[in-house]
């Protein structure tokens, strides 16, 4: 018997690529393409070093207690993890512990299927409708567990909370995690339902609308009872899991609601104006409440598209999978990108 037969052996996550040369136009993992609040900046610039020689505070408190206050909610249903992939591992290990498979989309954040592998946990994929959109009739059967991102990854898809709510209502018996990533660019989050029904978490990150992808920041809110579970899976996991600079950094971020909403709002302008351009130049897609638009062209295939544009050092996302081979996913980026990457498909497009 070979070591290697105790193995746990999965297939990782592939993340979008991380180009070296920080001259390319990057539009391939929905970054926020203008910096984070100034005084992120000021904690950075003026933190002091000695401290780090010190544990930080494993219960985040200061973060938490800022975005309890945010939200308007007591500071026990809220928790704090590095970026949300960390918060959604850890709530998958927390609450999908079932022989029943857990339900999400078959189109959706890549990660899901992931976890649910790592640890073992049975599941089954719903198909998106033809319009890329969720049927909640899909959602209302016998399960272990719900995990649907909305506005969705990577179709930009948005529903709104009574959509939800429905999904929730028939499900009381099993956790149903949304996953609002997207939800600051033109989404209405389902966290005012959070104490209507104590079997709802809803995940965010600090990734996206404020700019911190870097420093990796990600929460949940929920009923009393969910945090406490998560609480208790984490620190038997690891006690001391945020850093003292990323919670001092997360307070400060959270600290500056004007800057937020002005980056916010920029992004969902460009968006707005970069589909009226893709729309000209022949491209289709659904309608985004996002940071990115997920485009197929009417005549020209994706992978080609891909490809040209990153040999001109233009980076988006493609994958080669059925249903959306065929399709782009471009990241919003400042107005000046967006105008060098749609004047670049037009003069390419001329040629076809």
């Amino acid at each position: 018997m070979s070591w290697k037969e105790n193995v746990r052996k999965v297939v990782p996550y592939v993340a979008g690529e991380q180009p070296q040369n920080k001259n390319v136009i990057k539009l391939n993992t929905n970054e926020n393409p203008y910096p984070p609040a100034p005084n992120v900046k000021d904690v950075l610039c003026g933190f002091d070093y000695a401290s780090l020689r010190k544990y930080p505070d494993p219960d985040v408190s200061r973060l938490v207690s800022a975005l309890a206050k945010r939200h308007g909610l007591p500071e026990e249903q809220v928790f704090v993890g590095i970026g949300s992939d960390d918060v959604l591992a850890m709530s998958f290990l927390t609450f999908f512990h079932s022989d029943k498979p857990i339900l999400f989309p078959d189109i959706t954040y890549s990660f899901y299927d992931v976890w649910a592998k790592l640890y073992e946990i049975p599941y089954e994929c719903q198909p998106l409708d033809e319009n890329f959109r969720i049927r909640k009739s899909d959602y209302k059967k016998e399960n272990g567990g719900i995990v649907i991102a909305n506005p969705n990854a990577p179709t930009g898809v948005c529903e709104g909370p009574s959509f939800f709510e429905e999904i929730v209502k028939a499900n009381p018996d099993s956790v149903v995690i949304v996953d609002e990533a997207y939800v600051d660019f033109g989404g209405e989050s389902c966290v005012p339902l959070i104490d209507k029904y104590e079997n709802l978490l809803v995940v965010q990150t600090f990734s996206k609308s404020r700019a911190l992808a870097g420093l990796r920041i990600g929460y949940a809110m929920g009923s009393k009872k969910l945090i406490k579970y998560l609480n208790d899976v984490k620190f038997s996991f690891n006690s001391y899991t945020m850093n003292t600079v990323t919670i001092e950094a997360g307070v400060a971020s959270v600290e500056n609601e004007e800057y937020f909403r002005h980056i916010t709002a920029k992004i969902m302008e460009t968006r707005e104006n970069t589909k009226k351009r893709l729309a000209e130049l022949g491209f289709v897609f659904q309608d985004s409440k996002t940071n990115f638009i997920f485009a197929s062209h009417k005549r020209v295939p994706a992978q080609e598209l891909f490809d040209v544009l990153r040999q001109n050092e233009i980076y988006v996302r493609h994958w080669n999978r059925p249903r959306i081979e065929n399709y782009l996913r471009i990241s919003i980026g400042t107005d000046e990108e967006m105008k060098t990457v749609l004047d670049f498909l037009e003069h390419y497009l001329k040629g076809k």
